[in-house]
């Protein structure tokens, strides 16, 4: 009896520590997905992957957030309908949900509207809502699966966007080395990773990158100490709020699985994660780290990489003679 109150104690004990441990860290781990309709997920992953979104059949979700590179396409702006360019950076899909807002410039408030605008973007998918919902309404295996997820066939953009987003929830990635370290695993990171997460905070990093995902959660200025010299034309909030103190603000990009969501920034121009951290120190804390602290800080950043998705490929249900045909070499129209 005695042995078991002893031992009952001693994990108390562990467990109080552990606490006190994480509370007084401003990152804290990421927890594993809890899946909570199986059935829409299901449905989200076949359109996740679904090019026939597209007005050319060819591009999907996972043209420009491709989970087997982190969730993002490496390029500095993505390729879109017409091979268009686009005009921003693609943002990580992994650990997505939850973020104060979607897109860089916040004007997307869930995932599911998110999920709405590269649809019917000129420059990305190029198609239409109404095109989209009358592409997946003419294959009956998408018809069989709306009524196993909602009762009915009935397909209705909402209805598209919100199994997008379903499934786009499950792309969490726990169990990183530096969430090990922080659930009381001392050995899960290196002394000099360590320095490196200690110099991230006391340098002021973590008043922006803290939390589960360890930004997402607010937005701040590109160029708070100097101001932030780019061709891109993106003006980040205020090209939604109209309001010239908003010019350069952006949504604080998520730092987990750092190491491989490169290019950084929204306009793509930093192509290591060391040119990312000198940038930064420059122009947002008015900080010039020497190349010990660099490799000290990229260190610590690595150790962000979390247990990747695993995602089968789905198998696709077939158009029908009614499915409209896609020509992705058709005449480009002109603008009305």
């Amino acid at each position: 009896m005695k042995k078991t109150l002893a031992g009952a104690a001693v994990a108390l004990a562990a467990l109080t520590s552990l606490t006190v441990v994480q509370a007084a860290e401003p990152i804290t781990p990421i927890p594993a997905v809890k899946v909570k309709n199986p059935k829409l997920v299901e449905l989200g992953t076949m359109l996740y992957f679904e090019p026939r979104l597209s007005r050319s059949g060819f591009i999907f979700c996972n043209s420009c957030h491709n989970l087997g590179t982190g969730g993002v396409d490496n390029l500095k702006t993505s390729v879109g309908d017409y091979w268009a360019q686009g005009p921003i950076n693609s943002p990580t899909v992994l650990n997505s949900s939850g973020q104060i807002a979607q897109f860089w410039d916040g004007r997307a408030k869930t995932l599911a509207e998110q999920a709405a605008g590269p649809i019917a973007n000129p420059l990305e998918m190029a198609s239409t809502h109404a095109l989209a919902v009358e592409v997946i309404g003419s294959i009956p295996g998408y018809r069989a699966e709306f009524k196993k997820v909602f009762g009915d066939d009935k397909v209705t953009i909402d209805r598209i966007t919100a199994a997008i987003a379903a499934f786009e929830e499950t792309l969490v990635t726990p169990n990183s080395r530096f969430d090990k370290w922080l659930k009381g695993d001392r050995k899960a990171i290196t002394k000099t990773e360590l320095e490196g997460y200690e110099l991230f905070k006391s340098s002021g990093c973590t008043m922006c990158h803290n939390g589960e995902k360890v930004g997402g959660s607010s937005f701040m200025k590109m160029g708070l100490v100097k101001p932030y010299k780019t061709t891109n034309t993106a003006t980040g909030v205020q090209a939604i709020s109209g309001k010239d103190q908003d010019r350069m603000t952006f949504k604080v990009p998520i730092l987990r699985n750092v190491e491989l969501t490169y290019p950084y920034f929204h306009d793509g121009a930093a192509q290591t994660l060391e040119q990312a951290t000198r940038v930064m120190g420059d122009i947002q804390l008015g900080r010039r780290y020497t190349d010990e602290e660099v490799t000290k800080i990229v260190g610590f950043l690595k150790t962000l990489t979390g247990e990747q998705p695993k995602v089968v490929y789905p198998i696709l249900p077939p158009s029908s003679n009614a499915t409209p045909i896609f020509d992705p070499w058709a005449p480009k129209k002109a603008a009305k």
